[in-house]
């Protein structure tokens, strides 16, 4: 009993002695608090340590305090051997602080000599100025599951059934309340105690983990109810924006069955007024022909009554002065003396005046005449018929085989206003020089489809239209054309002209001409020294290769150029040929050798046809510089594909586009651009290659305004009916303007 007193006791002061060689070296004053915090920290990282088992710390042999034993034969005492880890251990600094060699650690003022423990199993020394620290080496324990006391670093051993119940002299108890502070437990109860906290700890976890699952499987819950009721709500909103549209889509068919009915009451109307301002004009002519009928049947009854009374009353006269008696057949007549007129009766003279006056207005077979109109049309005459009709206005002599026209051959008819002798064998040599000298009436003269090779000379100036296609002229000179200053409409179509035989004055006489065809010619070039006045120009069927910057200069009021079947390619268009242009409207560049759409077009332009052509590619903003800006496009029948058409190629014609022709390219989309022209009446996007037609590719869904889009063509495409949307056409005025079938298959 006194030596388990005696062990106790000496365990007791241990425990004690540690702490208080480790309470030896704290700090005081104002550094106490702070030193007390470090302590706090410090057990509380050890009771986490310990949670957490952490790894063996390293082993370095350091010196350990010195612990006094009693004297005697202490080798089998059982007192000794749960202290032998300590008995090893001594220590070697001296714990008495001097003055001299301070050191400054973590902030801190330590004295030369101090020794302290910033953390458990360190220990540091103040060496003449110099902080020394060394790790703690902690020898193996011969138990199983060695405790560490507090305050301590190292495991040691405990004997469950010791009994510490002396004190260190062996002969005196310890006291009782020491003794009631210490309790020992069990290696059973400890690892209880560790099976116990670890139970805790796992069930503190579980909890913890079903605490975050049921908030996650809440928070789950609540975002699947409110993207439920997101997608109540969103499909309530599509819901109602499909009725609106469904109200929308009846109100504009509504609207346009209205004014559908409205267009064909107003067709009709306009229909019914124009049958019956029709009837009247018929009315009106048929009544002024009747009345001109009248007026010239009153006047040739009239003239007919006056010559007869004229000459009634000469042979009467005659017959009364110059009658003498019948002469006998043997008498001799004598030389130079004319028979005596035998008087006749008057309905005898009657008679005869008829029959001179109908052989006056006589016409050869084949020949009609209506009014002031003689039609002679393939009655196979072959010599130009003599008229004695003063009256006459038009005659037509085609398509018969007249080669000449003499000098008096309108002599009978010097009030004609248009003459027609297509299709005859009329030479330069035939027609007389004076032949239409005399005709101060005429305004028109067809002469198309002879054999003359040069202009018939000494036209009258009355003259407003002048046709000499399909001949053989060879050229024009200064001559050609002159006193025809009232020359409107000239056509030389199909001749032999070119540049090298048109002098650049033939055309001066020419101040009032304003349509001129020179097509089916032999010109490389447009010609030069064209009228001021002119509007339209025709050279369809040439050689032309170039058009230079100057050859536009002096017709300025330009209205129409076509250009059709020619040569021509984009970098032969000089850039200032015809863009300052402000009166050019239309263009026909079609059946050329163009690969681009032409830059530097009119900027007055508003007809553009480039048909057949090998154009593969529209510039971008090639019609950006027009003004209105371009209203009708004709690109048929090239090789523009799905890389050909920017995004800018039709930037400028959006609000002006009204008719666009893309059909008989290599389209496989529809081009981007279409969906922005707002005014678009007529599509044609047939024969291409497209596949598809997309919901925003031709009509936009967000315009409010009214359909625009009168006809749209997209068949001999590979699209497949079934799969177009209904909105992808919503800009079409009426679905059966929509062409799909028939689609090419795969």
């Amino acid at each position: 009993m006194r030596w388990w007193l005696l062990g106790a006791s000496l365990w007791l002061l241990v425990v004690q002695l540690v702490p208080d060689a480790q309470a030896g070296n704290r700090p005081r004053g104002p550094d106490a608090e702070k030193y007390r915090g470090k302590r706090k920290r410090e057990r509380q990282g050890f009771h986490r340590a310990r949670e957490e088992r952490p790894r063996p710390m390293k082993t370095r042999t350091v010196p350990a305090p010195y612990i006094p034993v009693p004297a005697g034969n202490h080798g089998n005492d059982p007192f000794l051997k749960p202290l032998k880890n300590l008995q090893e251990q001594h220590v070697t600094y001296n714990v008495i602080p001097g003055k001299q060699g301070q050191c400054v650690y973590q902030g801190l003022i330590m004295y030369d000599q101090a020794v302290w423990s910033p953390k458990p199993c360190v220990t540091c020394l103040c060496s003449g100025g110099r902080v020394v620290c060394d790790e703690i080496s902690c020898p193996e324990a011969p138990c199983p599951f060695p405790p560490t006391l507090t305050g301590d670093c190292c495991p040691a051993c405990i004997e469950p059934d010791l009994d510490l119940s002396l004190d260190l002299s062996g002969d005196s108890p310890v006291p009782a309340d020491i003794v009631d502070s210490v309790t020992l437990r069990t290696q059973e109860e400890i690892q209880e105690l560790l099976r116990q906290e670890e139970e805790d700890h796992r069930v503190e976890e579980e909890r913890l983990r079903r605490k975050d699952e049921n908030r996650k499987k809440r928070r789950k819950q609540r975002k699947e109810q409110e993207e439920r009721q997101r997608q109540m709500i969103e499909e309530k909103r599509r819901e109602e924006e499909r009725m609106r549209e469904l109200e929308e889509e009846e109100e504009r068919t509504r609207q346009l069955e209205a004014a559908e009915e409205r267009r064909r009451q107003i067709e009709e109307e306009e229909r019914r007024r124009w049958e019956e301002d029709d009837r009247k004009r018929k009315e009106l002519a048929e009544q002024e022909m009747k009345e001109r009928r009248m007026q010239a049947e009153t006047l040739k009854q009239e003239m007919l009554a006056l010559v007869a009374e004229e000459e009634e009353e000469e042979v009467w006269l005659r017959g009364d002065v110059f009658q003498m008696l019948p002469k006998a057949p043997d008498e001799p007549e004598e030389p130079g003396l004319l028979p005596v007129p035998i008087p006749r009766p008057p309905d005898v003279i009657d008679h005869e005046v008829e029959v001179e006056a109908s052989h006056s207005v006589s016409l050869p077979q084949g020949c009609e005449i209506s009014d002031v109109i003689v039609t002679c049309e393939n009655a196979k005459l072959t010599h130009f018929p003599p008229l004695t009709i003063p009256e006459l206005k038009s005659l037509s002599l085609e398509g018969n085989n007249i080669n000449t026209i003499p000098a008096e051959a309108f002599n009978g008819i010097p009030n004609l206003e248009w003459i027609n002798l297509k299709k005859n064998k009329l030479t330069s040599a035939g027609v007389h020089p004076n032949a239409f000298k005399r005709l101060k009436m005429l305004r028109r003269l067809y002469l198309d489809g002879n054999l003359l090779d040069a202009v018939p000379p000494d036209l009258p100036p009355t003259l407003h239209e002048l046709k000499i296609s399909e001949n053989r002229i060879r050229g024009l000179d200064e001559n050609s054309f002159q006193e025809l200053s009232s020359l409107v409409i000239l056509e030389l179509e199909e001749n032999l002209l070119s540049e090298g035989n048109v002098n650049p004055q033939a055309f001066a006489p020419l101040i009032q001409l304003s349509y001129l065809r020179l097509g089916r010619n032999h010109f490389r070039t447009v010609p030069q020294g064209l009228p001021k006045s002119l509007l339209e120009l025709h050279l369809d069927n040439n050689l032309i290769e170039e058009i230079s910057d100057t050859v536009f200069n002096q017709t300025s009021l330009l209205n129409v150029v076509s250009l059709k079947h020619n040569k021509l390619d984009e970098t032969r268009i000089a850039p200032l040929a015809w863009i300052n242009h402000r009166h050019l409207e239309s263009v026909d560049l079609s059946h050329n050798d163009l690969y681009l759409v032409p830059s530097y077009l009119p900027r007055s332009l508003v007809h553009l046809v480039l048909v057949g052509n090998h154009i593969e590619r529209i510039p971008g903003y090639v019609f950006a510089h027009m003004d209105p800006g371009l209203e009708y496009l004709y690109l048929s029948f090239n090789k523009l594909d799905g890389e050909g058409i920017e995004p800018e190629s039709f930037f400028g014609s959006y609000h002006s586009m009204v008719e666009l022709c893309l059909d008989h390219n290599q389209l496989i989309t529809v081009p981007s651009g279409i969906i922005e022209m707002t005014n678009l009446h007529f599509l044609r996007l047939n024969n291409n290659r497209i596949r598809s037609i997309p919901d925003e590719s031709i009509c936009d869904p967000h315009h409010s305004g009214d359909s625009t889009l009168v006809a749209l063509r997209l068949e001999n495409n590979y699209i497949d009916p079934q799969k177009v949307s209904p909105t992808a056409f919503s800009c079409v005025r009426s679905s059966s303007s929509v062409v799909l079938k028939p689609q090419n298959t795969k």
